[in-house]
């Protein structure tokens, strides 16, 4: 690159070396800085740069590519890669929205000779994604001195690493969202080719029904005759947490509907399923009430809502938070007649759609009887003889995109198989330890107060009243700290929301969050109290069954059940922050080690000359909230 830019008298065009996409660990190889032939505007040049000598296209995905690494895993094709990174990048930055023919993308295979990648010519590309070989390197360089003159590229550089950016869609966002033009999520990498590969197997499999909502559509495949569709295929897309898991089922969702085919949303979260009914019912007109209501009902559901669905009966079953599935759907309420301990729920949703399609982590499951992990579903579901696709969605849109605070994380809690080590920051977000909980609250508030959303949650180490009338209960208390929990499902509380409402309604801040009204849902401060169920004794972090007051764990359940569901509760509550996560422990030997592995702390400074304000310490803040406009 460096060479073409020389050759063609470029010298002045600054490049950016992977460029990062904001809220998430994927970054552009190259990002070109300059300025406009004839009209000297800002100009700016996306390039993947890809050493690959050979590729080929999957039969079955024209986006998916085997790029001959020799892992087995196909990427998404070179030309769609850029395309969506300069799509990324147009939707949240604010600087490029303004004038969008001013960044274009391109795909550099300058390794590679055309008849040794001549498949992946077939994508259509566009000014976001054009691709390039050895052949082509002079046209490449003709496409060098069309975007940039031979002028400094200082200024376009420094506007685009200035430029603000625009806050991350939460899950919620992007539910609202998705009826609008534009709207939905902007999918990258694994993410989009899974959802092109199910979205082209729909097609495949049901042709006559004109159903074209595929990625990349082939109009003419239409009203071929229908193939044998043969054995079901389930889907299964893992990942992590902030891995777009349920932004991705919301996308899938709204393709689907969008094209008039129906697919249903399940999940075992109360706090998601209400939340996505309640969004839905908001877009009511008069006198659209109840239709709408009996819509949400319909299209959001629970994972034990199946039991007496006909198989097959539903197109498309998309279950998301399948970690939160559980071994059957028999509950104390479920009557005499439907009753089957021994029939696994995972059987009804499997059985009860042609295609159905799993989300899940296998760090999310909290509760005794959630057995929803991929390696579970895989041989159940090839047990029933279905065919089976697992994906792993590695990317994150969490922590600033930090894939390595994901890591510390599950080393601190004994969920990786490395020790816990010192948190060493990217600079992608904050990690701080608060000396109280007094002191958390009071940083929380102030970051509520400032146009940022932010919430207390906590290990499940205190009872959970009801409350009494009106008021609720202080439960959580620490010292001379206390204050209550979110309200209880089932109950309703005046200036307080419903507990399927805390993550996602402002007077949420108000109250502690626990790990089943925070899981699914995501805010920009996230503060987290670890209770005594988790200490730090012996060199390692073990768990305290006697300390944790969680009704799932009474009775005869064993003890490494207990165990690795704490755990996770921990690794639900570490990880909802976007922005920075404080934290505090209750356990005084606890909380010192936190101090040891963790650098940043909370301290009191002036801030643009106003009145001394709590700030995290010790990290450098993302760009993007290092100021927000007001």
């Amino acid at each position: 690159m460096v060479r073409a830019l020389l050759d063609c008298g470029l010298d002045d065009v600054q490049v950016q070396v992977e460029f990062d996409l904001p809220h998430t660990n994927s970054a552009v190889d190259l990002v070109l800085c300059g300025q406009q032939p004839g009209t000297g505007t800002d100009s700016y040049l996306a390039v993947e740069l890809k050493q690959v000598r050979h590729a080929t296209v999957d039969p079955r995905c024209p986006i998916a590519v085997d790029l001959g690494f020799g892992d087995g895993k196909n990427k998404l094709h070179p030309v769609r890669q850029v395309q969506r990174y300069c799509e990324y990048m147009v939707r949240y930055l604010p600087h490029l929205q303004q004038n969008t023919v001013q960044l274009m993308g391109v795909a550099l295979l300058h390794n590679a000779l055309d008849a040794n990648v001549e498949a992946l010519f077939e994508l259509p590309e566009s000014d976001h994604g054009f691709l390039y070989t050895l052949d082509d390197l002079d046209r490449f360089r003709r496409v060098l001195t069309s975007r940039f003159a031979a002028a400094s590229g200082k200024r376009a550089a420094r506007t685009l690493e200035q430029s603000r950016r625009d806050p991350l869609l939460k899950v919620t966002d992007v539910a609202r969202q998705r009826s609008v033009t534009g709207g939905g999520l902007t999918l990258l990498d694994e993410q989009y080719v899974a959802v092109d590969r199910i979205t082209r197997h729909l097609e495949k499999t049901a042709p006559l029904t004109g159903f074209d909502v595929g990625l990349f559509y082939d109009p003419d495949t239409v009203h071929s005759p229908s193939p044998d569709p043969g054995r079901k295929r389930v889907y299964i897309l893992r990942g992590g947490p902030g891995s777009g898991k349920s932004a991705v089922a919301l996308e899938l969702q709204r393709a689907l509907g969008l094209k008039g085919r129906e697919a249903v949303l399940a999940s075992g979260s109360h706090a998601y399923t209400e939340t996505l009914r309640e969004i839905m019912l908001s877009t009511a007109r008069p006198g659209q009430v109840a239709g709408k209501r009996s819509a949400a009902l319909k299209l959001y559901r629970y994972f034990n809502s199946f039991t007496d669905t006909p198989p097959d009966s539903l197109d498309v079953l998309i279950c998301d938070e399948a970690h939160r599935m559980r071994r059957s759907s028999t509950y104390r309420w479920t009557p005499t007649e439907l009753r089957d301990d021994n029939r696994p729920q995972a059987t009804e949703l499997i059985s009860a759609a042609k295609v159905p399609i799993f989300l899940l982590d296998d760090h999310q499951s909290i509760r005794p009887d959630e057995v929803g992990t991929a390696d579970y579903l895989k041989e159940l579901a090839e047990n029933s003889g279905c065919l089976v696709e697992v994906t792993d969605l590695e990317g994150t849109f969490r922590a600033g995109g930090s894939k390595r605070y994901q890591r510390w994380v599950q080393q601190l809690l004994g969920l990786d198989a490395s020790d816990p080590m010192t948190w060493r920051s990217d600079g992608r977000m904050a990690l701080t330890v608060t000396d109280s909980p007094e002191q958390m609250e009071q940083f929380i508030l102030e970051r509520g107060r400032g146009g940022a959303t932010a919430r207390i949650t906590a290990g499940f180490c205190w009872p959970w009243s009801n409350p009494d009338g009106d008021q609720l209960i202080d439960d959580v208390h620490i010292e001379d700290w206390h204050r209550p929990w979110n309200v209880k499902p089932q109950h309703n509380v005046p200036n307080a929301p419903r507990s399927d409402l805390w993550a996602t309604d402002q007077r949420g801040i108000g109250q502690v969050g626990c790990v089943y009204t925070a899981q699914t849902f995501e805010y920009d401060w996230n503060g987290v109290i670890i209770g005594p169920d988790l200490v730090f004794r012996n060199g390692k972090f073990t768990v305290d069954r006697a300390a944790s007051c969680d009704p799932a764990f009474r009775g005869p359940v064993d003890d490494a059940i207990v165990d690795r569901c704490i755990r996770n509760a921990y690794h639900v509550l570490l990880t909802r922050g976007v922005v920075g996560t404080v934290v505090y422990a209750v356990d005084p030997d606890t909380h010192n080690e936190l101090r040891r592995l963790i650098t940043g702390a909370i301290g009191m400074q002036h801030y643009d000359g106003a009145q001394p304000k709590l700030t995290a310490e010790g990290s450098q803040l993302p760009p993007a909230y290092s100021r927000r406009d007001r």
